[in-house]
């Protein structure tokens, strides 16, 4: 599956996340640790998301065949950002619009998992969607997807947390089996679930928060989020919701 990441914070390089951290992204691209649910390695396409902007730069090679990537995340630093690094569903496109962060207007969203029996089992959720949401999404995919449901109760006026929410729930009861680690931010906050995938959490060192797939060095002040859970952070605190969606 895939590995993403967000944090919000002081401006940091965005190198400290990608390159310069012991297990950073680039790091968990090739050598993941806990890839449960499938894949070994992450070289399906990667993405990074910073604010302001947002600005997005996506593609579908592998995070460390990019040569410009490293002096661009050095050259760069933002306060609150969003990553991913992905590993293709089998049979589903390997391009760069199917790689995360999928973005609109203030939102970045990445999805960490697959959707069980796709797309049988959940054309009744896109069959509510207005056609237009359909026929643009930015790739034929189960993340793709999500994304849209995520951003059509977003724009519905759901905060973050419950657009996120009201997702996994959906989408879970449709498709069971499914592996729903959603992971969404508006520059000022974060909301994330832990559905059959693993996420971590931590204070970052200058202050902020840093939430990731797994945890980027050793330190000891990393959390493991129970799975079934809901998380919601900003700057001033961390709410997990355990048992969420249990």
């Amino acid at each position: 599956m895939c590995r993403h990441l967000a944090y919000l914070g002081p401006p940091i390089p965005l190198s400290r996340l990608l390159f310069d951290a012991p297990h950073g992204l680039s790091h968990q691209s090739w050598a993941p640790r806990d890839m449960r649910g499938g894949g070994t390695i992450n070289a399906d396409g990667f993405g990074l998301g910073w604010f302001p902007g947002p600005v997005v730069y996506r593609s579908a090679r592998p995070l460390w065949t990019d040569p410009s990537l490293p002096a661009l995340a050095s050259a760069t630093s933002s306060g609150a950002v969003l990553a991913a690094v992905r590993s293709a569903t089998v049979g589903m496109p390997v391009t760069e619009s199917a790689a995360a962060p999928f973005t609109s207007g203030s939102w970045l969203f990445s999805h960490n998992g697959r959707v069980a029996g796709w797309p049988d089992s959940v054309a009744a959720l896109a069959s509510e969607l207005p056609v237009r949401d359909l026929i643009t999404l930015d790739a034929p995919t189960d993340s793709a997807l999500l994304w849209a449901l995520v951003r059509a109760r977003l724009r519905a006026g759901s905060s973050l947390s419950d657009a996120v929410s009201s997702v996994v729930t959906s989408v879970a009861a449709a498709a069971p089996g499914s592996r729903l680690n959603l992971l969404l931010t508006d520059g000022r906050s974060i909301a994330a679930s832990v559905y059959g995938h693993a996420l971590s959490v931590r204070a970052a060192p200058d202050g902020g928060v840093l939430v990731a797939s797994e945890p980027l060095d050793d330190d000891p002040g990393w959390r493991a989020v129970p799975d079934f859970s809901l998380l919601v952070a900003d700057l001033s605190a961390v709410h997990i919701t355990e048992g969420a969606f249990s």
